[in-house]
């Protein structure tokens, strides 16, 4: 039994708050803090309400460092759970080894003024972390997180060489508004308008934002849809921890109605990061922008349809080519009757809490950073059949 405190009470973080107090053998005190109580206040009724089990709440700016080691030095955790926005990381693991305490989260570290996805920052804490004899989980939810774990399956149980990986995610859902986000629209909206960049023959290759795409037919009803190419984080850390694998590409899927509002918004510069000043005050457009579109996290009860995740893989086994698909679907109603969120909040909030279970319960051990597909996959994939998110494999 062990305490835990998470840092973050948007969608993401609801869905951890819930699935932890699930499993009070697991976690037996859990800790909720954002910089919005009112958030935490909300989650923390409705798990009394679902459970019948209290939380502990706490206001934090996670921004200083000192604000959150006063409140690990309080609550006494065992280890952070962070699920608030990625440019906290460093400051988040900055508090952990000052109060020796594990860490994880479910996206790698981004500074404010570029929107660049990279692991360097946080790999360079690798001997901090040692040192201080604690653990830092990376990117822990679904991609990256569960799609890292997939590979690591593949090549435990199916493979000998993982030669290709694409890795594709399908949100089929309809939220019913013209234009919305269903995770934090400033990181979103950065994630999507970056230069798309994959892995090929042991070199990076840039691409210009949404300009390849793929056409896939989804199982599970969803159908053809078009996937557009984009850089996302699992990438840098496969390229380095799968051996022999050749390419690396990702994929996600967007409606043309989407594509068409993101278009008309760049181009008017509301997507920009670059500060603007208006009427006496600096802003930034992107967060301006963020303030007035629906909350995610409210977007859970009209959402309708699925989610579709997988990765595709080909390689060798006994040396035969091999073209492998393991994925999993979820729907949006069925997610929102259980805890509340929608699929998306959904698909990253239960890995971090199965990666926080794998590293309380010593499955997943060691001292200094790590990414998921380092560790044995077995308890992981087991724990996804049991908390939520089946796998289906071919």
């Amino acid at each position: 039994m062990s305490r835990i405190l998470i840092v973050g009470a948007g969608g993401v973080g609801s869905v951890v708050a819930h699935k932890c107090a699930q499993l009070p053998e697991v976690f037996s005190h859990i800790c909720l803090a954002s910089r919005t109580v009112s958030k935490c206040e909300t989650i923390a009724t409705l798990i009394q309400k679902r459970f019948n089990r209290k939380i502990k709440i706490a206001s934090l700016d996670a921004d200083v460092v000192e604000n959150t080691v006063a409140l690990i030095s309080t609550f006494k955790p065992a280890m952070v759970i962070n699920v608030a926005l990625p440019y906290q990381d460093l400051a988040i693991m900055d508090a952990c080894l000052k109060t020796g305490v594990h860490y994880l989260d479910t996206a790698n570290y981004e500074p404010p003024t570029e929107a660049k996805f990279c692991y360097k920052w946080q790999w360079d804490y690798r001997d901090r972390f040692r040192k201080a004899g604690i653990m830092a989980l990376l990117g822990c939810g679904f991609d990256p997180g569960v799609t890292g774990v997939f590979c690591a399956h593949a090549l435990k149980h199916h493979f000998d060489e993982i030669h290709t990986i694409d890795i594709i995610d399908c949100n089929a859902g309809d939220h019913g508004h013209p234009f919305a986000t269903n995770f934090n629209p400033e990181i979103n909206i950065r994630e999507i308008t970056q230069r798309g960049k994959y892995f090929q023959d042991g070199q990076w290759i840039e691409t210009e934002p949404l300009t390849e795409k793929i056409t896939y037919d989804f199982p599970e009803g969803i159908g053809p849809r078009d996937a557009y190419l984009m850089y996302h984080e699992e990438l840098e850390s496969l390229a380095k921890n799968i051996p022999d694998v050749k390419r690396l590409r990702f994929y996600m899927t967007f409606s043309a109605n989407y594509l068409t509002h993101l278009k008309v918004l760049e181009n008017i510069g509301m997507t920009s990061i670059d500060p603007v000043e208006y009427q006496g005050h600096t802003i930034i457009p992107l967060q301006f922008l963020k303030a007035v579109l629906p909350e995610p996290s409210t977007l859970g009860a009209s959402t309708k349809g699925k989610t579709w995740i997988g990765c595709i893989i080909n390689g060798k086994a006994k040396d035969v080519t091999k073209n492998y698909r393991i994925y999993n679907s979820c729907d949006h109603q069925e997610c929102f009757a259980e805890v509340g969120s929608q699929a998306i909040s959904y698909t990253t909030g239960v890995p971090a809490m199965i990666g926080a279970m794998m590293m309380l319960t010593g499955k997943w051990s060691g001292q200094g950073v790590f990414n998921v597909e380092e560790f044995d996959p077995d308890p992981f994939m087991a724990a996804l059949e049991i908390h939520g998110l089946p796998w289906v494999e071919a």
